[in-house]
């Protein structure tokens, strides 16, 4: 933590949070408190600090923050005090502001600061609970400001609509500072733009590990990862999923690349995988581990409803049911494959619903279209399968309908987490039948 100010003797609080989280202790106070004995001056400080340590604890037991790891940095209980403490760019306290950010949420309470104090860490937080911003303050301060030394920070997701999201939440961040942050579309086309002969004017990196990869085994590579100071893997857990074993060696391929003395990893997910935890351990220096309430846990705003449909054909009528009855929308509606997904569509477009549909069988354009289409409210349900929608950022979504049951609780988590984010309410109702009775434990 750096050193306040000479002088500085007030400590600004948030109207009506006098009691609340830690009693943080102004220069002037702290002088007051340690008498000048020298006999007792080292108790005196040791009990301070043991006082101030169990504020701490009682500060992360509130917003459940569990934490592992040696010399761990203290949390912020504003987004004032961390602008105070960590000297962040006022370009980006004013876009924080400017983009309704008023308090942090738990992860970004405690993420912030490890990263900012230059840890490795490893963080689990529900879905829709702020990993982007935790991450994103951290690497654009650490960076500064603009150079032309090529990429300095690198970001991973497992999905090109996740980094798209990513992309743009960094530009909003970063507005007036003037960082070069790309976003890898077409991976032959890059290789020109970014290899050893371009003028290394930019800064962040964002891409999912295969557009990467393509670019690193061309001969020469196409693409320099040696000045990478920070590397984030976003949805962790997605990339480390049984089936995709390959990408172990894609991230030792990747941190290899990433050669530079000085970089620094941070690997965030949503559900605690053990895979993750036991990797992190193995090849990460003195990490800190942060998890957000209980272990897999769904988030807490979200009222959740099982509901017994007894067959396949039940799932239809108690899907016209619902929309009978009237909802809010939008709604997503989550089916186990691409054939559910389109059979479901032409069910619902019959009904004469406000309905479309995304999987992977739609080209990447008619993709952005339709979550284009339905972050502006133009569709009311949309049907996709859990994969495509892991880590799109569908706003305001009202309500999650797990049409098919999902295949794991982790996938449950990941599914409901659509909806009641960044502290807003939904509901999620899942469909079972006879079938699913035995799964029914899991979640």
């Amino acid at each position: 933590r750096k050193k306040k100010k000479k002088g500085q003797e007030t400590v600004a609080v948030i109207p009506g949070t006098e009691n609340d989280g830690i009693l943080w202790m102004s220069t002037l106070e702290a002088k007051l408190d340690i008498p000048k004995s020298k006999g007792k001056k080292e108790p005196k400080t040791k009990k301070l600090k043991q006082v101030r340590q169990e504020q701490i604890n009682h500060f992360r037991n509130k917003h459940k923050i569990y934490i592992q790891g040696t010399d761990l940095p203290d949390p912020i209980a504003s987004f004032e005090e961390l602008g105070r403490e960590y000297k962040i760019h006022s370009k980006i306290m004013q876009n924080i502001e400017a983009a309704g950010f008023q308090i942090p949420t738990p992860i970004q309470m405690q993420a912030i600061p490890i990263m900012l104090h230059g840890r490795e860490l490893l963080a689990c937080a529900p879905t829709g609970s702020g990993k982007t911003l935790a991450f994103s303050i951290p690497i654009l301060t650490h960076l500064k400001q603009p150079m032309n030394k090529g990429f300095r920070a690198l970001v991973l997701s497992p999905t090109r609509e996740l980094a798209s999201q990513t992309h743009r939440e960094l530009l909003k961040l970063s507005e007036g500072i003037g960082f070069r942050i790309h976003l890898i579309h077409k991976a032959a086309e890059t290789a020109k733009k970014f290899g050893p002969k371009s003028s290394q004017k930019f800064d962040i990196l964002v891409t999912t590990p295969n557009r990467l990869i393509y670019l690193l085994k061309q001969d020469p590579p196409a693409i320099d990862l040696t000045r990478v100071e920070w590397l984030v893997v976003d949805e962790s857990d997605k990339l480390f999923e049984e089936g995709k074993t390959g990408f172990r060696d894609q991230l030792a391929t990747i941190f290899l690349a990433c050669s530079s003395h000085v970089v620094k990893r941070a690997m965030f997910s949503a559900t605690f995988a053990h895979d993750v935890e036991q990797w992190c351990k193995l090849n990460l220096d003195n990490i800190i581990s942060v998890s957000i309430g209980a272990r897999n846990a769904a988030v807490e705003t979200v009222d959740q409803e099982l509901l017994f449909v007894g067959s396949e054909t039940g799932k239809l009528l108690a899907m016209r049911d619902l929309v009978k009855k009237g909802f809010t929308p939008p709604a997503l509606v989550f089916v186990q494959s691409i054939e559910r997904a389109k059979e479901l569509f032409h069910e619902l477009v019959y009904e004469g619903i406000n309905v479309d549909v995304i999987h992977a069988d739609r080209t990447q354009q008619q993709r952005d279209n339709v979550v284009h289409s339905f972050r502006a409210g133009k569709i009311w349900v949309l049907i996709c399968t859990a994969l495509l929608a892991r880590g799109i950022d569908f706003k305001g979504v009202n309500m999650v309908i797990n049409f098919d049951f999902p295949s794991s609780a982790v996938e449950y988590i990941h599914r409901i987490g659509r909806t009641g984010r960044a502290g807003h309410t939904g509901k999620a109702i899942t469909f079972f039948t006879e079938d699913d009775k035995p799964l029914l434990r899991s979640i």
